[in-house]
């Protein structure tokens, strides 16, 4: 099926894949950063965050993906989801721990009632923005491409990932983030221009035509989950599978990366290998996604996963800079092409108007279950890493290659589900 795309969707493609992105990266690569400098989190605090977070997000998605299709809308989903995402991350311009001192003296000391109250928003800003994201920015690109075009749209999606880091990277190097007030910067910043976006997004997306969902809302809900559905929908749940695999792979490695850079090989300027390797890798991807829409899953999808491979036998045997950069230019152009296979794959073979209901399947597989159970298997690869002292005295551990070991041998295992499959 030839399908003709036009110049306004693929703007609201890039404007909403990137600044979702972007406020995703502040929140798992900083709001840890945030609460640790200015409320002196612990390890305990930090994981509680974590873990709220990543069961919102998938609650969230579940039950607010349903929704859309029973409804039959996306757009106010999507723009009404951004502009409520922006304010809550605004919101956190008031966790200073002199106003929180001033109004909640009576709960205690000011830092516990920060931690608390961080936890809190974050969990309201991720429902916020897994509605709009996660459930219904990633319908909305379900419905609206199809044919030849679904892995060149997919594509530029899967990159944005990255080159939201790189954006996230270069806008806080200019912020001391032990000041309170370069925080309220950041959070005014990026509340403004999330908000921004989903105003933007009234004028610039266009509403797929999509029928209401038949039946209760509840049986929405739990359409993706159920014994029939999986069985009318087997090559949707083997690539579903099979996506597990190839995140927990990535997830093994990625929670450690910086600190492997920094620390393990001494890298104090791994900035300079990431950007590049990102910007290359970006750049592949979005090309890849053409592959995929040319010679198919099978072929575009090993092809990923066989760069992957190689990228991490690389990282696993070097530590000098060159080949450390080449190494991470394969994993992550193996990485983010496979993302580009997986995503077109899997929204190729969602039923027609059915996105909604197939969005908690998708991000259980994706983040759910693949966060969950990479970062236990890098946990117990570094069980036995070797430790620093610091100036301070605390001890550190220094993660070693054979996460990137350990990452290969999973990884391994999403080749068999390239086998004969052919994209539909």
């Amino acid at each position: 099926m030839k399908s003709k795309l036009s110049g306004r969707f693929w703007l609201a493609l890039t404007i909403f894949s990137l600044m979702g992105q972007v406020a995703w990266v502040v929140e798992n690569m900083y709001f840890n950063v945030f609460i640790y400098k200015m409320f002196n989190a612990s390890p305990a605090d930090i994981s509680a965050m974590v873990t709220a977070s990543a069961v919102t997000a998938t609650l969230t998605t579940v039950f607010m993906g349903a929704l859309s299709d029973k409804i039959g809308k996306r757009k106010m989903f999507i723009c009404g989801g951004y502009i409520l995402w922006g304010v809550s991350i605004f919101l956190f311009v008031l966790l200073r721990e002199d106003l929180i001192g001033k109004t909640f003296a009576f709960m205690g000391s000011a830092a516990s009632v920060g931690i608390s109250l961080t936890i809190i928003l974050d969990c309201l800003m991720t429902f916020f923005g897994s509605t709009a994201n996660d459930a219904a920015f990633n319908a909305w690109l379900t419905d609206s491409v199809g044919g030849d075009k679904r892995g060149a749209a997919e594509g530029i999606n899967a990159m944005m990932p990255l080159v939201s880091i790189l954006v996230v990277f270069g806008g806080f190097m200019f912020f001391d983030l032990d000041k309170a007030s370069s925080w309220s910067i950041i959070y005014t910043i990026i509340g403004v221009a999330v908000t921004a976006v989903g105003i933007l997004g009234f004028f610039i997306i266009d509403e797929p035509e999509i029928q209401k969902a038949d039946g209760s809302y509840f049986g929405s809900i739990i359409y993706g989950f159920r014994p029939q559905t999986i069985a009318q929908n087997k090559r949707l749940y083997l690539s579903l599978l099979a996506f597990i695999v190839f995140n927990i792979s990535i997830q093994i490695f990625m929670p450690y990366l910086i600190i492997y850079y920094e620390v393990s090989l001494g890298m104090k300027d791994y900035v300079l290998i990431m950007a590049p390797a990102i910007i290359v890798a970006s750049v592949v991807t979005a090309l890849w996604g053409k592959v995929y829409d040319r010679r198919g899953y099978s072929f575009s999808g090993t092809v990923s996963v066989v760069i992957l491979l190689i990228g991490y036998i690389v990282l696993y045997l070097t530590r000098t800079t060159l080949p450390v950069f080449v190494g991470s230019l394969l994993m992550m152009s193996g990485y983010l092409c496979g993302m580009a296979v997986f995503g077109a794959f899997i929204r190729d073979n969602i039923p027609q108007g059915m996105a909604g209901r197939f969005q908690g399947v998708r991000i259980c597989s994706q983040v759910l279950i693949p966060g969950v159970v990479g970062p236990m298997i890098g946990k117990k690869i570094l069980e036995n890493a070797e430790t620093i002292v610091g100036g301070d005295g605390t001890v550190s551990f220094v993660p070693n290659a054979n996460i990137f070991l350990a990452a290969a041998v999973v990884a391994v295992f999403v080749l068999p589900s390239f086998i004969k499959k052919k994209k539909q």
